[in-house]
């Protein structure tokens, strides 16, 4: 710790550093608590989206493989679904973390293939495959803010930790050593002034 010279003026602005770093304190515990019950309530989210998708992977596959069976290998079909772009990007600030918002433009799963040469097994797999992606882009957008909350949880863990255990300690231990030395000078006034007293009476 450096030496801080012990006297009133340092002693009132170190209190008040004190009482800032206490204040940090308590607003970095209560910003951690907010993003840890954001996080686990998206985590709860994600896992339902999550077994969403496996349930209708399944299904999806389930219907692809029949459809496959049906018409032979669907290559040349599947290059009739073009590719979809309607995803954008927005953010949102949670105590000053940056989460994603993604936005889709969801259009009519239509099908872009013709019917001569299909058959209901892959107008079905079509269908799953397209909810899928839906959950996907869903799932998406919680995992990658799970992960930002989780980085914001460190940070501000840090900060709090850092807080706590040195920077109010080192406040403390200056406030005592300011408190001590001022209450050493006045003992060593008063012992003066005693001192100067008797003199005079002599």
């Amino acid at each position: 710790m450096a030496q801080v010279f012990p006297t009133k003026g340092n002693l009132i602005a170190t209190k008040k550093s004190l009482e800032l770093a206490k204040t940090g304190f308590e607003l970095m515990d209560r910003k951690r608590n907010i993003l840890i019950r954001e996080t686990m309530m998206m985590i709860d989210t994600a896992k339902e989206v999550q077994k969403q998708i496996n349930a209708t992977y399944a299904m999806a596959y389930d219907a692809l493989q029949k459809a496959n069976m049906t018409l032979g290998i669907i290559d040349e079909l599947s290059q009739a679904v073009p590719i979809d772009n309607g995803i954008t990007l927005d953010f949102r600030s949670v105590m000053g973390v940056e989460i994603p918002m993604v936005h889709f433009k969801e259009t009519d799963a239509r099908v872009m293939y013709g019917y001569s040469k299909t058959n209901e097994a892959l107008d079905d797999a079509f269908e799953k495959f397209h909810k899928v992606k839906l959950l996907t882009v869903r799932l998406a957008e919680i995992e990658n803010s799970v992960y930002r909350l989780a980085q914001g949880i460190k940070k501000t863990q840090k900060r709090a930790n850092a807080l706590k255990n040195i920077i109010i300690p080192r406040f403390e231990s200056t406030i005592k050593f300011i408190s001590n030395s001022l209450d050493e000078k006045e003992r060593e006034e008063f012992s003066r002034l005693k001192v100067i007293k008797k003199t005079k009476e002599l």
